[in-house]
């Protein structure tokens, strides 16, 4: 693929993350394969995962082509951009062309990025994830390696005040590949979230104590802080499907009182 844009935003991502002060701590990233098809796996806890997903593969020098939600690539300012760095539009009422879109980029020797859980955590701990990573990995006959993000969830992420203070530390840790064959996606789905799940309880537990004093509103409930659990963040995922419906509801009637 012929990446024009792809170049600029990583020296600019890079230079945003200097002026912000930000320290990364970094660990497995020699997991990322630095040739070939390879599907990586994240958690999802922030608006800004994109970004530092993508960093996670610097080392290697790998480009990601995120899976990303339509409506990104149907907006005037961000669908261009989407568009030029070859990332993979997910509509999720109808997600047949986005699994094929990815699998021919990993049989191409692309690396892609997939969100397990599709809609980021309010609980910043692991939600249900869909099967669709293992099956796009064991499809396209390539590694499916695991990707832990934490920190963040401090910038910018739901129900919260978007944050860009100066002095964070964002933790990226890489685990080693899965190679699901398709035989089991229900089992190799399990199996992938327990992995990140051990992974995410490491990295909250290596994350530097000063930044992150008992009770954090970022932390999970059941590692000492004060994010919604698991339950709780149902809820309120559901109370806000619920909002987006009534106010597309309105839009349409005001568009059929207008005619």
């Amino acid at each position: 693929m012929r990446d024009v844009t792809y170049p600029p935003i990583i020296w600019t991502a890079l230079a945003g993350f200097k002026a912000l002060g930000q320290t990364f701590q970094m660990t497995g990233t020699d997991n990322v394969p630095r040739s070939g098809g390879v599907l990586l796996a994240y958690n999802h806890i922030s608006y800004v995962d994109f970004i530092y997903g993508g960093f996670a593969a610097h080392p290697s020098r790998r480009l990601v082509r995120f899976m990303a939600k339509r409506e990104l690539f149907d907006h005037k300012a961000s669908g261009p951009l989407m568009r030029s760095l070859h990332h993979i539009e997910v509509d999720r009422g109808e997600g047949v062309a986005s699994f094929h879109t990815a699998v021919d980029y990993l049989r191409q020797g692309e690396a892609v990025g997939i969100f397990p859980e599709a809609t980021i955590s309010r609980a910043m701990e692991l939600k249900e994830f869909k099967t669709g990573a293992v099956r796009i990995a064991a499809d396209a006959g390539v590694p499916l390696v695991p990707v832990v993000l934490w920190g963040t969830q401090r910038m910018m992420t739901k129900d919260h005040p978007r944050d860009f203070s100066r002095g964070k530390t964002i933790a990226i840790t890489v685990g080693e590949a899965m190679h699901p064959t398709g035989d089991d996606p229900v089992g190799d789905t399990a199996e992938l979230r327990r992995r990140m799940s051990a992974m995410l309880a490491d990295t909250v537990a290596a994350y530097p104590a000063d930044e992150q004093p008992p009770g954090s509103w970022w932390v999970p409930a059941s590692m000492g802080g004060t994010a919604p659990t698991l339950e709780e963040a149902t809820a309120l995922d559901a109370a806000e499907k619920r909002e987006r419906a009534r106010k597309r509801a309105e839009k349409r009637a005001k568009r059929q009182g207008d005619k």
